[in-house]
């Protein structure tokens, strides 16, 4: 055994000296008195539960939530196109300690869900922190000062830019969402059109103003199929050119509400139900649970081969052929040859039924150019439009539109554009070691193939809540990911969806737009594994620079915070873990 003779009063070899004296701070532990500012870029789902959750529970924070646009609410603020709505039940798509008891409809309209984060926003009274007008322009990394410096076009309510600012930060939180970046579709003459166009990510008119008009409707995502059946009831002819497939399931509905009605996809609570359900918290309780243990309990159908894929394929093709039996061309173009799930599931209620009505045409044929007034298919056909609608979608690639420049002036865009087929990151929220003190919600490999989307919001906020609380607490200036963490990372991850229908050959939002390539858009795994997963950081996978060159030096001067301050100084005994006794 090899016996080092150590110095008791230094705790160092003999001989050996600290490259810097080390002197106690004078503080408490884990109080040294150090304020953190952070910037939590977006104020949509995201940057809500972030601003709660930062208030609620980390003192010591300077919280700033910069939002390009005048009201929170992010891409339901944006979106706001006819028939827009949520695909997930409404009592499901809520916040788990901020119910709302009186949604109208079992699927919410994009408005109504609007008017619920205005709500929770005020409630918790997050205009203190809100800095409307401030669209992030650029962000880069101080090595010296430990900081971001973040640069703000300075915009009007009507996204025109009137000045620019900068502002400093010690943490970055991005939540700008991957469902506000939209651009025109690349058809050639998209811009010599004379009539009316929109994209279905800027619509300001309702569907009324299609009163008497022939539409065209480009697209066969989750925008177009709501879009199609808002616009037939008022418009002279609704053209939808479509040039892929898709699956259109049944509308999602607990067993607790079939019992009150076969068809969910238009169920309107009662005033009864409302009242319920907010004065027997129980029995909403109940319900609410019984919903999100059928959202839970589909994950099998995004495995290759399973039972429950092979299940959804026939019940799918049979109720999409019975629903288009009186235009049986639609069904041979448009229902799928790939499995289901492998693009984006929508229950698409009363699209199918539009599609055969008799002012709707459904044209798979190719798009070959948009003209002053109209659209010419690649078979010489031309149809002349009042309005073209491009429900095309919007950027998935994760490629930031703005620089992102960290250490070694190491640019996100080319990281996640140039240098790997795919944006490489760490469990969704951190990016690598060059980006410290930078975390993301709903980034790369964060959305659901089933579940309740936003319970994964709330924990990959919690997940960044307690790594600033770790860096307050211990004094830490910088946290960076590690790389060989963010390598192990996207290795589970590629593997993973390789037994997973997602990876099958089909053109979808989840591979960036591509037939074939990897899975950057969804969480490798279920809701609940993704929430057993982020339930205890790793803080092994972190490196770590403290302000002080004792790692110990954030214990301060061998006082506790309750006895200089005058707190209880037994308030252990308030919080016991009382273990059960055996029988």
């Amino acid at each position: 055994m090899i016996s080092i003779d150590l110095d008791p009063m230094t705790g160092l070899p003999r001989g050996a000296t600290r490259t810097t004296p080390f002197t106690l701070e004078g503080h408490p532990a884990g109080h040294s008195g150090r304020r953190l500012k952070v910037a939590m870029i977006g104020a949509g789902f995201s940057g809500i539960i972030a601003g709660i959750r930062i208030d609620q529970r980390l003192k010591n924070v300077d919280l700033d939530i910069f939002e390009k646009n005048h009201e929170v609410g992010g891409t339901w603020f944006e979106n706001s196109y006819p028939g827009l709505s949520c695909d997930i039940p409404a009592h499901c798509y809520s916040l788990t300690f901020e119910p709302n008891y009186r949604w109208s409809h079992f699927y919410a309209s994009g408005r109504e869900i609007l008017g619920y984060l205005k709500g929770v926003a005020a409630k918790y009274k997050l205009e203190r922190f809100l800095r409307f007008g401030h669209k992030l322009s650029a962000a880069q990394w101080n090595e010296e000062t430990k900081q971001w410096h973040l640069s703000f076009d300075l915009v009007d309510e009507q996204g025109n830019k009137h000045g620019e600012t900068e502002k400093v930060a010690d943490v970055v939180i991005q939540g700008m969402g991957g469902l506000s970046r939209w651009d025109w579709p690349s058809i050639e003459g998209i811009h010599d059109f004379k009539g009316t166009k929109y994209h279905s990510a800027a619509y300001p008119a309702g569907p009324e103003a299609e009163q008497g008009k022939t539409v065209a409707v480009i697209g066969s995502g989750s925008s177009s199929i709501q879009i199609v059946p808002a616009l037939q009831p008022y418009a002279k002819r609704v053209d939808n050119f479509v040039r892929g497939q898709a699956w259109i399931a049944t509308p999602f509905a607990s067993t607790e509400l079939l019992k009150r009605s076969p068809d969910a996809s238009n169920y309107a609570f009662t005033e009864e139900e409302k009242t319920r359900f907010e004065q027997d918290p129980e029995y909403y309780h109940e319900f609410r649970l019984s919903m999100e243990r059928e959202l839970n309990g589909v994950h099998g159908v995004t495995l290759r081969d399973s039972e429950l894929q092979t299940g959804a394929v026939e019940a799918f093709r049979e109720l999409m052929q019975k629903k288009l039996a009186a235009k049986p061309h639609i069904a041979k173009a448009f229902i799928p040859n790939f499995a289901v799930g492998c693009r984006r599931l929508t229950p698409g209620p009363g699209y199918l039924e539009a599609l055969v009505e008799p002012n709707v045409d459904f044209i798979s044929t190719g798009i070959k150019r948009i003209t002053e007034t109209g659209i010419e298919t690649v078979d010489g056909q031309h149809r002349e439009y009042d309005t073209i609608v491009c429900a095309t979608g919007f950027d998935t690639t994760f490629t930031p539109r703005i620089p992102i420049i960290g250490r070694n002036g190491t640019n996100v865009q080319h990281l996640w554009g140039d240098k790997y087929p795919y944006p490489s990151h760490y469990l969704s929220m951190a990016i690598g070691p060059d980006h410290p003190n930078f975390f993301v919600i709903n980034g790369p490999n964060s959305s659901l193939g089933s579940g309740s989307l936003l319970v994964l919001f709330e924990k990959e906020v919690d997940y960044i809540v307690d790594s600033i609380d770790k860096m307050l607490r211990e004094n830490i200036t910088t946290m960076a990911v590690k790389q060989e963490a963010v390598d192990d990372w996207m290795e589970y991850t590629h593997e993973y969806f390789k037994g997973t229908v997602f990876s099958t050959k089909c053109r979808s939002w989840y591979k960036r737009g591509l037939e074939e390539g990897p899975v950057c858009a969804l969480w490798p795994g279920s809701a609940l594994h993704a929430i057993q997963v982020l339930a205890h950081p790793r803080w092994e996978d972190f490196t770590y620079e403290a302000s002080n060159s004792n790692r110990f030096g954030w214990v301060g001067n061998g006082w506790s915070k309750e006895e200089v301050e005058g707190g209880d100084t037994a308030y252990y005994l308030d919080a016991i873990d009382q273990p059960p006794v055996p029988q």
